[in-house]
């Protein structure tokens, strides 16, 4: 009540009762406007002034959304307008190539060579690749198995044969470089953090960011160079999250035999019988069993660490640590330099164990991540090789 009373003084204050005199014809007449008269008249002109903001505001945009649609609309019409202008004038120069070669092959042959070059730079690259070999040979083995002794015959076959080499080794770039992406994210990793600062990959193929440079300095046509420097492209990404995945934690830290006793996740605890959480995976297996580095890094825990037991802790940067606990013996020292699968201990019961058991944990910039996923990334990385 109290508050309201203050409103209302507030009011009152701001429109106070006023009296209007209007002096007509030698006759004085006087109009009272009381508070709430004043109100409402307020309240009127703000409406209509808010009414006529809104109307101007969207009649304003309209006109904005019309001129930009109108501009876009003549861009897309003039991009079309030059790609038409484009063909028909490579189709007119193409014709009267043939025509002042009398119909000759010359021209062709010399397009295919300068092809066959930029085409021999990209398989250049890609021959130390795992698993090239295998997809391009059959293309390969079809191209030279031709018999034809005939000139033009042969011009042609050889340019087909570029064609589909080209899909080939595009087709194989994409899928390699696109299994080792879909490695990364399986294990929860971003893989353009993986890449080459400012994305320089190196290769001469995809220095020019633009393809008609490309074409230019390989002397092919843009359509073809594009190609090139697409199959380059992702044959280097491929390359780099290769390298990269090599120093993340993507091995098995136990022999192939040994089984999964435990899951990363909340599980019955083996000591209380209640939930708990489990930050890690167990592995079962022998006595003194070797236990494996999942990855290159250096050594920067060995000893005993509360209910882990004998534990040995490798640092493989870029925030990534892997730890190995419940050992019976530990094979390593803090500062120590270890290379992927070497032996870090060997497998036990200390701590709280209730059998003899690896527990392997991966954690990434101090957070406790699945191991299943790191593993399974990992036959991702084997199958892209």
């Amino acid at each position: 009540m109290t508050r309201l009373a203050r409103l209302r003084r507030s009011f009152l204050e701001l429109f106070p009762e006023r009296h209007l005199y209007v002096r007509s014809g030698g006759e004085m007449k006087g109009y009272v406007l009381t508070p709430k008269t004043q109100m409402i008249a307020a309240a009127g002109i703000s409406a209509a002034a808010l009414w006529m903001g809104v109307c101007s505001a969207a009649m304003l945009v309209n006109v904005l959304s019309a001129g930009s649609g109108d501009r876009e609309i003549a861009r897309t019409q003039a991009k079309y307008e030059r790609w038409i202008a484009d063909r028909q004038a490579r189709l007119n120069s193409a014709v009267a190539q043939l025509n002042a070669g009398g119909g000759s092959n010359t021209a062709l042959a010399a397009d295919i060579q300068k092809r066959h070059a930029a085409l021999a730079m990209l398989l250049t690259d890609m021959k130390s690749t795992p698993g090239a070999a295998a997809a391009l040979t059959p293309v390969i083995n079809r191209a030279v198995a031709s018999n034809d002794s005939n000139p033009a015959h042969i011009v042609a076959a050889v340019g087909a044969s570029q064609e589909q080499l080209l899909d080939a080794a595009d087709t194989f770039a994409k899928s390699r470089a696109d299994r080792l992406r879909l490695a990364f994210r399986l294990a929860g990793l971003t893989p353009g953090e993986y890449m080459p600062k400012g994305g320089a990959l190196g290769g001469p193929l995809i220095e020019s960011k633009d393809p008609r440079a490309l074409a230019a300095v390989l002397d092919v046509d843009e359509g073809f160079a594009d190609r090139i420097q697409h199959a380059a492209s992702d044959m280097n990404e491929a390359h780099a999250l290769e390298q990269a995945a090599h120093s993340l934690p993507f091995a098995k830290p136990t022999p192939e035999a040994s089984d999964r006793s435990s899951n990363f996740g909340f599980r019955v605890d083996p000591f209380t019988g209640r939930p708990a959480f489990h930050s890690g995976d167990d592995f079962s297996g022998s006595r003194m069993e070797a236990i494996h580095s999942t990855a290159p890094g250096v050594v920067s825990f060995t000893g005993v660490r509360n209910s882990y037991g004998n534990t040995v802790e490798v640092d493989h940067g870029r925030g990534l640590k892997t730890r190995y606990a419940h050992l019976a013996a530990i094979a390593v020292t803090v500062g120590q330099q270890v290379a992927l699968g070497q032996r870090l201990g060997g497998m036990g019961s200390t701590g709280r164990s209730t059998g003899t058991h690896l527990h392997y944990e991966v954690w990434l910039n101090g957070r406790a991540m699945n191991p299943d996923r790191f593993l399974k990334a990992g036959d991702y990385v084997q199958q892209a090789e």
